[in-house]
């Protein structure tokens, strides 16, 4: 009877069963975007799932008035073959489409199929089967249409079956071009007399960095992150005497060698609880919300180090260890973490089993954050990380932002603790315009050398404003203003009469929206008094950055 039927309709089970897909397999979806009005179910939103109905009569967009309808009708009340979306409608208000109605019948003919398949083909009647073979008659050129569109896919998606990189694993590519130019009259100096500082000579530079980052996912809701990274943007600071000249996006490198710089995975412990275990190169801004959105990212932020986010996030930086965020409701969230830093290249951090190294004794800091959302327009967060330096050569309280003094009060190589506060927040007023701040406070003391037993305070604070959509929709015109980290008082200011004076980091930019994938961004970052000293020349940074996603 099976052999009877298939030659009734002159049709393969192989192409019914492809057919029947359109209505209902996930496959369904790519078919009826490229046939005309064919998919387009649903007006509802929030009815994205398919239900099984046992009559056309359901599909109340569907106007009983031939002899098709109540043919169909018939076959679905006894075979009960056709999906629909919960609402039971097609397209609001209007009557089915000649593909949808084709779309229906492939569905009834893959169940008679079914049937005939499974040996319980008494269940079809001749009928029945008459009635399929007018239908299909009818519907002829519709079932051809739908037939093609789906040997298409077919072989589409055999060949991305054949060719994709890995069925876990994702490719994310990110390649930044930079020229840039430093101007202003002398180099900064923290000299007790600058005026003695050389010329600052500068040429202009054009410099890359490219990271490659490898998202794997084994569950569907967890990530193995493996980043590769290399680059040749130097530290400005080589020139202009000050890390208050910094890039946000230079590099340890100047040779465009290829290194693996962070390695993570991060998983949920519960549907509340968020883990993530860094390898390497684990920074807390990634971890938490560092509360400067339009900014923060090195390739599309901000383009200066201490315009992307408060240094309190880089306590740790470059660090193993372990990162928990327990999120009860949207509106609050506590984090808490520990990391152990890492030059990077194996002399000092966690992987070294040496004397004042490793995961505890080495340099470490413990962080939290208590986050509240009380609307989508407002977030504050108010954190706090103590950080131990183990006298080590890498020591310093800020990771290069701000003055020399204040990332070594007590000289490199002092054992060092030191207790960081801070608030941040964002304001979004409207969808056009957006606020974002932060301030800092960190008392350190020496634990070691010549200045043993005194302490240092140390102040900072900067607000950002972002312009969203200004001359094109993507586009943000920002301006950063603030002061880097500076040593207020303490002992130590008694023995090294430095920061007296105060450096102001303002910084103009604006990202322009190529397209989805190439973001172009010209700026100007300008630093007064730098290293807290009046008698410094202002020093100017001009950059345009390029940056390509893939």
């Amino acid at each position: 009877m099976a052999k009877r039927f298939w030659n009734l309709f002159k049709v393969s089970p192989f192409v019914v069963a492809a057919t029947f897909l359109v209505a209902n397999s996930a496959l369904a979806a790519e078919v009826n975007e490229q046939v005309t009005n064919v998919g387009q179910l649903s007006e509802a939103q929030d009815s994205n799932e398919m239900s099984q109905v046992t009559s056309v009569s359901q599909f109340s967009d569907v106007q009983p008035t031939d002899w098709a309808f109540q043919a169909l009708q018939s076959l679905v009340e006894r075979y009960g073959c056709i999906a629909g979306y919960p609402n039971s409608t097609y397209r609001g208000n209007r009557a089915l489409t000649r593909y949808e109605f084709a779309a229906g019948l492939n569905a009834c003919l893959d169940r008679v199929n079914e049937l005939i398949a499974t040996a319980t083909a008494d269940l079809v009647s001749k009928q029945d089967l008459a009635t399929l073979q007018r239908l299909q008659e009818e519907y002829s050129a519709e079932l051809a249409t739908l037939r093609g569109r789906v040997d298409g896919l077919e072989a589409r998606t055999s060949e991305l079956e054949a060719n994709q990189f890995s069925t876990t694993t994702k490719l994310v590519g990110e390649a930044i071009f930079n020229v840039s130019d430093v101007f202003g009259g002398n180099r900064a100096d923290t000299d007790a007399n600058p005026n003695n500082n050389p010329d600052l000579n500068s040429n202009t530079v054009f410099s890359d960095r490219v990271r490659l980052n490898l998202y794997s996912s084994f569950t569907g809701k967890d990530q193995l992150q493996i980043r590769l990274t290399a680059g040749n943007i130097v530290n400005n600071s080589g020139v202009t005497g000050t890390n208050m000249t910094r890039l946000g996006y230079d590099v340890g490198t100047a040779d465009n060698s290829v290194s693996i710089d962070k390695i993570n995975y991060a998983f949920n412990f519960t549907d509340a609880v968020r883990v993530k275990i860094d390898a390497s190169g684990g920074e807390l801004w990634e971890n938490v919300n560092a509360f400067n959105p339009d900014f923060s990212s090195s390739g599309k932020g901000a383009l200066s180090r201490y315009g992307r986010f408060s240094p309190i996030y880089r306590q740790g930086q470059n660090g193993a260890g372990l990162t928990v965020t327990f999120n009860p409701n949207e509106a609050i969230s506590l984090t808490g973490a520990y990391l152990a830093p890492s030059t990077g290249n194996g002399v000092f951090g966690a992987n070294n089993p040496g004397l004042s190294n490793g995961l505890f004794d080495g340099d470490n800091t413990i962080f939290g954050q208590l986050t509240f959302k009380p609307t989508k327009a407002f977030n504050i967060g108010l954190t706090y990380a103590r950080s131990y330096f183990a006298g080590n050569a890498a020591n310093s309280l800020f990771q290069g932002t701000g003055s020399a003094f204040a990332n070594n009060p007590f000289g490199t190589g002092t054992r060092t603790e030191s207790n960081n506060y801070g608030v941040e927040a964002t304001f979004q007023l409207g969808s056009k315009l957006a606020i974002s701040g932060w301030g800092g406070y960190t008392t350190a003391d020496a634990r070691s050398g010549a200045n043993i037993g005194r302490d240092a305070d140390l102040w900072y604070w900067a607000g950002a404003l972002a312009l969203k959509d200004f001359g094109g929709e993507g586009n943000v015109l920002g301006v950063i203003f603030g002061q880097p980290p500076k040593v207020t008082g303490g002992s130590i200011k008694t023995v090294n009469n430095l920061d007296t004076d105060t450096s102001y980091h303002l910084e103009g930019l604006y990202k322009f929206k190529v397209s989805d994938n190439i973001q172009v961004t010209p700026g100007l970052l300008v630093i007064f008094n730098p290293e807290h000293n009046d008698a410094n020349d202002t020093i100017y940074v001009g950059t345009l950055r390029t940056t390509f996603t893939f």
